[in-house]
C-alpha cells in the first residue's frame, strides 16, 4: 500500500490541472499564462521529463537570467531536479551550465539577458520560463526557434504570468501557438494559507490581481483615449474592477 501511494504522489497526470497539461492538438509552441503560484514552473518541468522520457536528447532551457534557471527551474522545488522518479533525475553540471539525465539526455541553460548565447545549438525541444520577463524576449525567441530543427516535431514551451509587452501580444496571435490558462486559486492547495486572502485584500478586482492572480492577458484596445490603468487609477482610491 506505501508503494502505490508514494508512486501516485508521483504520478502528474493524477495531481495536475487542466491549464498545468500540454494541450491537445498540432502545436509548435505550448503558451502557459498562469497567475503567480499557479504551477507553472511545475508545468514546464513535468512537461520536459515527458520529453525526456519520450527519447528527446537535447533540450534548451531559458529563463530571465541565469541565476533564475539555477534557482527556480532546476533546483526550485517544482524544479527539474525534484520531479518524477528519484532515479530518473538529472544531474545538473554547473561549470557547463547542464543537465543530465540517467538516459543520456542533456539539457543546457540559457539567458534571455543573452540571445546570442543560442545560435549554433540545436534542440529537440525547449522549455521557457518567465517569458515576459525576459529582458530581449523577441530576439531570444526568435534565435531559439531557430535553434528547433531536431526531430520530426521540435516544440517548445513557454509558462509565464502575462503582461501586455509587445513580444506576447505578438506571440498570442502567431499561427503554431496554442494557449492554456491557470489563475492562483487552482493551486491553492499548495500555497500558504495565508497568501490569497493577502493578495485579495491588496489587490483584489484590480487589473494587477488579474493579471498576476488570474493569470490574464489584459490589453486595450488600439487608439483607446483612456486606459483600464488611467481608469482604474482614477475612478476612486480603492481597487476596482477595470
Amino acid at each position: 500500500m506505501e508503494t502505490r501511494a508514494r508512486v501516485l504522489n508521483k504520478d502528474w497526470l493524477f495531481w495536475a490541472q487542466t491549464g498545468q497539461l500540454p494541450p491537445e492538438g498540432d502545436w509548435s509552441i505550448w503558451l502557459f499564462l498562469g497567475g503567480r503560484g499557479a504551477g507553472k514552473t511545475r508545468a514546464g518541468a513535468e512537461w520536459i521529463r515527458a520529453q525526456v522520457a519520450a527519447g528527446k536528447r537535447r533540450i534548451a532551457l531559458i529563463a530571465p537570467t541565469l541565476n533564475d534557471a539555477r534557482e527556480v527551474m532546476i533546483n526550485g522545488p517544482s524544479g527539474l531536479r525534484h520531479v518524477g522518479r528519484d532515479e530518473d533525475r538529472p544531474v545538473y553540471e554547473s561549470s557547463r551550465r547542464r543537465l543530465v539525465w540517467p538516459n543520456g539526455a542533456e539539457g543546457y541553460v540559457f539567458s534571455a539577458e543573452d540571445p546570442d548565447s543560442l545560435r549554433g545549438p540545436q534542440f529537440f525541444a525547449a522549455w521557457g520560463d518567465e517569458f515576459a520577463a525576459w529582458s530581449h524576449p523577441q530576439a531570444t525567441l526568435d534565435t531559439l526557434l531557430m535553434g528547433l530543427r531536431l526531430g520530426e516535431s521540435p516544440q517548445l514551451a513557454l509558462t509565464t504570468t502575462p503582461r501586455p509587452i509587445p513580444a506576447v501580444k505578438t506571440l498570442v496571435k502567431r499561427h503554431g501557438v496554442a494557449i492554456t490558462h491557470a489563475a492562483t486559486i487552482e493551486n491553492a492547495a499548495n500555497l500558504a494559507e495565508a497568501f490569497l486572502p493577502a493578495m485579495h485584500a491588496a489587490y483584489g478586482g484590480s487589473l494587477l490581481a488579474r493579471q498576476e492572480l488570474e493569470g490574464l492577458l489584459i490589453e486595450d484596445p488600439e487608439g483607446a483615449l483612456w486606459t483600464r490603468k488611467d481608469i482604474e487609477n482614477t475612478c476612486c482610491p480603492g481597487p476596482v474592477d477595470p
